[in-house]
């Protein structure tokens, strides 16, 4: 695939709670390799965007393609074959089964172009998750969850990551060793969508950021431009 050309491509998409409208018209894309953040406060529309691009929460307008391919409206099991992953905010694990049992559930065939991961790299990131592989997943503390659905959601060989919030509530040894691994999946050629609420942690491991502010893309440019701008900051990400 050339650089340059759109890997994912978000266009126009509006998205609807009942009768609220949230996502009103967002634009945006993804290349090979990259790390995209979407910022913002609470309320901007991050957390939609990923669901409506997953399929969790259905477009009202707007397309979203995946080399080229039309996802709009498709179920989210087929987005995911497609080679879309998820890590949602909520961290939601098998509690019943066990650590090793939940990783098995995300594997499946790497589509064409996607980076391909194993369970024994999971355990080289998260060594914490390799003593707790017999242990039951309701078990594990909130960090473990949250490593454990970073790894599932990998071992899916995705060409494009959805992660939302990932260090959110996370002790800074936990956090750190999460950002280190967004880092090596963008080594590895996977592309990530990053929503984090951690401005510092985000402009460490982007390439590119996204400022949403009322369900809109109000920035879009690099960490350096961004930081730059100090109405910007003031404006859409100040609390």
């Amino acid at each position: 695939m050339n650089p340059d050309q759109a890997l994912l491509s978000v266009q126009q998409l509006h998205a609807h709670y009942g009768k609220s409208h949230i996502l009103h018209g967002v634009s945006f894309e993804v290349r090979q390799n990259e790390v995209v953040s979407l910022l913002g406060r609470n309320g901007s529309g991050r957390s939609t965007t990923m669901k409506a691009l997953m399929g969790l929460v259905p477009p009202s307008a707007g397309e979203v393609h995946l080399q080229g391919r039309n996802l709009t409206g498709q179920r989210p099991f087929v987005i995911c074959r497609a080679g879309l992953g998820y890590v949602p905010e909520e961290r939601e694990v098998f509690a019943n089964l066990t650590v090793d049992e939940n990783l098995r559930m995300g594997e499946q065939p790497a589509v064409s172009g996607a980076a391909r991961w194993t369970v024994e790299e999971m355990f080289d990131y998260f060594p914490r998750l390799q003593e707790r592989r017999n242990t039951k997943a309701g078990s594990l503390s909130g960090g473990e969850q949250q490593m454990l659905t970073i790894c599932r959601s990998l071992l899916g060989n995705p060409l494009v990551l959805l992660i939302d919030e990932p260090t959110e509530g996370l002790a800074p040894k936990i956090v750190t060793a999460v950002g280190e691994c967004i880092q090596d999946m963008h080594r590895r050629g996977v592309s990530v969508v990053l929503v984090e609420q951690k401005l510092a942690i985000a402009l460490k491991v982007s390439t590119r950021v996204c400022v949403m502010g009322h369900g809109r893309i109000v920035f879009e440019g690099s960490p350096q431009a961004l930081m730059a701008d100090e109405q910007l900051l003031s404006d859409w990400l100040a609390v």
